[in-house]
C-alpha cells in the first residue's frame, strides 16, 4: 500500500509507501511499479542518483533538464532531512512560476514526486543527510539547466539562514528566472 497526497501545486505529490517493522528492524518497498501505476503513477524509472551533504544548510538547485531529456524524479531521504522544492516552469501551467515546498526525512519516510516541467532543489536540514532520487530520463548535460535559488521573482520561503548556505559553484553562479529556457 502507498499513500499518495497532492501538494498545493496539484501534479506534485508526496507519496508515503508502507513500513513494516518488528524488533529486528523495518522492511519496506519504496518502489513498486504495479502499486504506483495503480495509484495512478505510471513512470518509467531509468537512473537512480544518491547525493550525500556532510552539513546542515547544504543547497542544491534549482535544476531540471529541458526536453527532449525532462526528467521526473522521485525522490526520497534515507539518513537526515531535507526541505525540498519544485518550481513550476510551464509557461502554459496556471501554476507557472509558484512553488511548493515539503519537508522529506528518513523519520516521515515519505517522498516527493516532481514531475517534468518543475525546476527542482533541496536543502539540508540536517548533516549527515543522505538522498536517493530515481528519474525518468537519463542525465544529458546539454538539456541540463539551473535556476537561481534565491530568485525573487519566485521567492521560495527557504527555512534556512539563506546567506549561510553551501552552495555549488554552479549553482552560486545560475541565472535568474526571467533568463532561462522554460517549458512550453
Amino acid at each position: 500500500m502507498v499513500k499518495v497526497r497532492r501538494l498545493d501545486i496539484p501534479d506534485v505529490l508526496e507519496i508515503v509507501p508502507a513500513k513494516f517493522g518488528d524488533d529486528r528492524g523495518f522492511f519496506s518497498e519504496t518502489y513498486n511499479a504495479d502499486k504506483f501505476a495503480a495509484a495512478g503513477i505510471d513512470l518509467v524509472f531509468v537512473q537512480d542518483n544518491h547525493s550525500y551533504s556532510a552539513a546542515k544548510g547544504v543547497l542544491r538547485g534549482l535544476h531540471y533538464q529541458l526536453p527532449p531529456h525532462a526528467q521526473d524524479k522521485l525522490v526520497r531521504v534515507v539518513k537526515g532531512a531535507i526541505f525540498d522544492v519544485a518550481v513550476d516552469i510551464r509557461r502554459s501551467s496556471p501554476t507557472f512560476g509558484k512553488w511548493v515546498g515539503l519537508e522529506v526525512s528518513a523519520a516521515k519516510w515519505n517522498q516527493i514526486l516532481v514531475p517534468r516541467g518543475f525546476a527542482h532543489g533541496f536543502v539540508t536540514l540536517e548533516p549527515d543527510t543522505e538522498v536517493v532520487y530515481k528519474v525518468t530520463d537519463l542525465y544529458a548535460p546539454e538539456c541540463d539547466r539551473n535556476i537561481r535559488f534565491d530568485d525573487a521573482r519566485i521567492g521560495i520561503e527557504w527555512p534556512v539562514d539563506v546567506d549561510a548556505v553551501q552552495l555549488s559553484a554552479k549553482d552560486a553562479a545560475a541565472p535568474g528566472f526571467a533568463s532561462v529556457d522554460l517549458f512550453d
